[in-house]
């Protein structure tokens, strides 16, 4: 066998192993699919419960330190966060949790005095890379191959110094 063949047998099997790495799925067969491959290929993180997710408090509760005992350990951060759901309708899962940080500055209490938010430090949000499946269009235009990409998910918040630029 010369080159020439070598060369024609290869790019014959191309798309072979292209079909096989991105099979194209129905509608109908999509979700299925998308579940077994994040089963056996990416495992996913713990989802909060939906009584995590806040859609009240979206800032800095400062004024409620002394008032309500905090519970979670995101209410009693120096850098409070509360859980929102993201929808994203062409990845699998397409829906997840993820920190928002509701003080820009963190909280501080010093002598027992009340809390207050100092802005000599930044709240600032923990990530996590995760992998989703995203939906893509095949090139027959009807049906659809499932590609994994990686999303930075917020996880919580931390304090931390301000940029100090001297």
């Amino acid at each position: 066998m010369d080159i020439k063949q070598i060369l024609i047998f290869g790019l014959c099997l191309v798309p072979v192993w292209t079909c096989r790495m991105n099979r194209c799925y129905n509608v109908s067969e999509l979700h299925q699919a998308a579940e077994r491959k994040l089963r056996s290929h990416y495992p996913q993180h713990h989802e909060f419960p939906t009584a995590a997710l806040s859609n009240s408090l979206a800032s800095c509760p400062v004024s409620l330190f002394p008032q309500q005992p905090p519970q979670h350990v995101r209410d009693r951060s120096l850098s409070p966060w509360r859980y929102v759901r993201v929808t994203k309708e062409d990845h699998f899962p397409s829906s997840y949790s993820e920190a928002q940080c509701l003080c820009s500055g963190c909280v501080l209490i010093q002598n027992n005095k009340h809390p207050v938010e100092s802005h000599d430090y930044n709240s600032h949000p923990v990530t996590q890379s995760r992998v989703f499946l995203k939906r893509e269009l095949c090139d027959d235009g009807r049906r659809y191959y499932l590609k994994p990409v990686t999303v930075k998910v917020a996880v919580g918040c931390t304090c931390t110094r301000a940029k100090s630029y001297n």
